[in-house]
């Protein structure tokens, strides 16, 4: 490793111990870095830095020649920094300053030894499933980023009625869900707000999407496991005159006329383990899950 971007959002700049950290470390090992300008900004005024170091503004400032792209915060953070990522193959270790989290999985006080980790190639990649969204007509807000490493939500607006979402799959009618909205999620998504819909558990090396009912009005309606090769059309009826498509944290309003298209990307988020996290200790913590000494004991 010879070259790292660093990425935060506002709230973490109270984590003042956990960036002087990270930047020792990366100091104690020659390693060029540069921060996101509007989070080293707020850094510089809150006087946690100096304004000594080097910094970047957007994706057109990043190429293949950083190694590195380290996140601080949450899983938040973590999915906004791939808008800055996009296809460059740029591979992301999140750094959580809060609560446990899938995606920022390296705790407080495992920083130093983590990032030694992975500089010392003590890791492993985790290429993650992006899906995009094409609309008819064009929406300018998606124009450009277009794509969600979590899900795309179809959602009812300003109303307490419900919608309908007919729903497609590889041009073949699979049903019209009559529910509050429609989530579509990756295997990284499947931890998020599907989850919290009910949606299953898929480990993120997995080759399936799910589709996630909000508060169906069906009891039949569940979720649904697909392949993530699948192509999905779906289509909106409503009382409204317009409904919300949000990809990750990207809201935007659409005529209820919209029709939405969604496939997997042509390129994926690297995402970096190292060496002492895995995916299921960190969904053993954060589900709460009770282990079984009895099967422990008898590996």
């Amino acid at each position: 490793m010879k070259k790292a971007a660093i990425y935060g959002q506002s709230y973490a700049i109270s984590s003042e111990k956990e960036i002087k950290t990270l930047l020792d470390v990366l100091e104690k090992n020659k390693i060029d870095f540069y921060i996101e300008s509007e989070f080293y900004n707020l850094l510089v005024k809150s006087n946690a830095l100096e304004d000594i170091y080097k910094s970047f503004v957007s994706f057109n400032d990043l190429d293949s020649s950083f190694d590195i792209m380290f996140t601080i915060g949450g899983d938040g953070t973590f999915l906004r920094s791939v808008t800055h990522i996009r296809d460059l193959d740029i591979p992301i270790l999140g750094i959580n300053t809060g609560r446990l989290g899938f995606l920022a999985i390296v705790a407080k006080d495992v920083i130093e030894e983590s990032i030694e980790l992975v500089i010392n190639g003590d890791f492993t990649i985790q290429e993650r499933t992006l899906i995009s969204v094409r609309t008819e007509p064009k929406t300018k807000d998606f124009s450009e980023l277009n794509f969600a490493l979590n899900e795309v939500t179809i959602a009812k607006k300003n109303t307490t009625s419900m919608i309908g979402v007919k729903t497609n799959l590889n041009g073949e009618y699979l049903t019209n869900y009559w529910a509050d909205g429609l989530i579509i999620a990756t295997p990284t998504g499947s931890t998020g707000y599907s989850l919290s819909c009910n949606g299953p558990v898929i480990l993120p090396d997995s080759k399936n999407l799910v589709i996630t009912p909000i508060a169906p009005h069906n009891l039949n309606a569940r979720p649904m496991v697909i392949s993530d090769e699948t192509k999905i059309e779906l289509a909106v009826d409503s009382r409204e005159k317009s409904f919300l498509i949000s990809l990750d944290s990207r809201v935007t309003t659409v005529p209820k006329e919209t029709k939405i298209f969604i496939e997997k990307t042509d390129f994926t988020i690297k995402s970096i383990l190292p060496k002492n996290q895995s995916f299921l200790k960190t969904l053993r913590s954060k589900l709460l899950w009770g282990e079984d000494i009895r099967n422990k004991t008898n590996l």
